[in-house]
């Protein structure tokens, strides 16, 4: 994997932020655009922009091939059966969206359980929440061990004949752990429930097979994944996606309409209303080809070494602390005692280098890990060890500022 190369391709990278080079360490919020992926989404707009499916002219034809052309190659990514159980969607949220009202509002009752964790995005919370309430099952939660993550053992404890759907994010945004989805699907399964993964932080990063995992539902982004903003993937075992309802309804889903009642189109169609997210799925195709070109492997195994690198240089700094396992997928949380993470992000950003500060839309596990806030790097394919190293000096600056003022 030749990482000098392949910044070359990234166009961003060559911006000046603040007067220096910029060293962008965010990337489990988006990552970075290579050239094909933006390209891609040009040569739609340019060459053949119309929309799908509709029409029988040349441009509706080659978008419309393009488009479903793109659906396959999510297919083979995933290793899903077939196309029918890869629906576009708007993101991961809207694709767990989908899932709890179209499947837990439907199917769920009183007297069943919803199991979760602590260590979730709000995005594979939240809509379990609103799930539980509506209707009237239990919202249970695997306990955390005390590195935040989560034992087979706590699984089999918490996840009962009652328990109707899991749902546990396969790579957490912010303690990096992998969490064993393949094996909490064989329980839930031996109770007769579903297995729902968030899939956000884990298909960026690690080879997803969705028939080995035995999930029935995964859902990803494409933007975390070197593609565009606006789209994501909804992955579902065919069985399900026919018994659930749409969560959307207008043109293009749809069968026959009458003056009193409407049938869906066959999948994945019926959960795709209205203009799909044309140049969306394209730029995420070229985005898997351009993520497969490299290898998920080699992706794997160079954010390893860049992680193992990080933390071993983070962890001899004072009054560092670093959240989560040894074992963990490629991002780094952290805090330095005595300075905000907000403050952290603000001086490392005067030096070119962007990080995230905040809850990361996970502020149950903020309270568990006893903090307001972390701060986060967060590494991909285009991230080498001299940014680890303007990481780290940036970080003994800021430590160094935040000394001198309060000294």
């Amino acid at each position: 994997m030749n990482v000098k190369e392949i910044r070359k391709l990234f166009p961003i990278l060559d911006e000046k932020v603040n007067g220096h080079s910029l060293v962008y360490l965010d990337s489990a919020a988006t990552s970075q655009k290579p050239l094909q992926v933006i390209e891609a989404i040009e040569n739609y707009y340019r060459k053949h922009n119309s929309n799908v499916h509709r029409g029988v002219h040349t441009l509706g034809n080659l978008a419309t091939d393009e488009f479903e052309g793109a659906r396959e190659k999510v297919r083979k990514f995933i290793n899903a059966k077939e196309t029918a159980e890869v629906i576009f969607t708007r993101g991961t949220t809207t694709s767990l969206n989908t899932v709890a009202y179209g499947y837990a509002r439907k199917f769920l009752k009183a007297g069943d359980e919803i199991v979760i964790t602590q260590v979730e995005h709000h995005s594979n919370l939240i809509p379990w929440q609103q799930a539980a309430k509506a209707t009237g099952a239990t919202l249970k939660y695997i306990p955390l061990q005390a590195d935040g993550t989560i034992s087979l053992e706590a699984a089999e404890q918490t996840i009962t004949p009652n328990t109707k759907l899991v749902a546990m994010g396969y790579v957490s945004n912010v303690l990096g752990s992998i969490n064993p989805v393949k094996e909490v699907a064989a329980i839930v399964h031996r109770y007769g429930g579903v297995m729902v993964v968030d899939g956000a932080q884990g298909a960026p990063h690690i080879k997803v097979d969705v028939q080995d995992l035995d999930c029935d539902f995964f859902a990803f982004s494409g933007h975390k994944m070197a593609g565009p903003t606006g789209v994501g993937v909804l992955y579902g075992k065919r069985d399900l996606l026919e018994k659930m309802d749409p969560m959307e309804f207008g043109g293009e889903m749809i069968d026959f309409v009458e003056l009193y009642d409407s049938t869906w189109k066959e999948l994945p169609w019926k959960f795709e209303g209205g203009t799909p997210v044309i140049a969306g799925a394209i730029g995420l195709g070229a985005a898997i080809d351009f993520i497969e070109s490299i290898g998920m492997d080699n992706i794997r195994a160079h954010e390893q070494k860049l992680v193992n690198y990080a933390m071993e240089q983070m962890n001899a700094i004072e009054g560092m602390t670093i959240y989560g396992p040894k074992e963990r997928s490629g991002l780094v949380t952290f805090n330095i005692e005595g300075v905000h993470p907000h403050d952290v992000a603000t001086v490392l950003d005067t030096f070119g280098i962007a990080v995230r500060a905040g809850h990361h839309c996970a502020q149950p596990l903020m309270r568990w890990l006893n903090v307001s806030a972390t701060a986060r790097a967060s590494f991909y394919i285009y991230n080498n060890e001299e940014d680890v190293d303007a990481l780290v000096q940036g970080l003994l600056k800021t430590k160094e500022y935040f000394g001198n003022v309060f000294s």
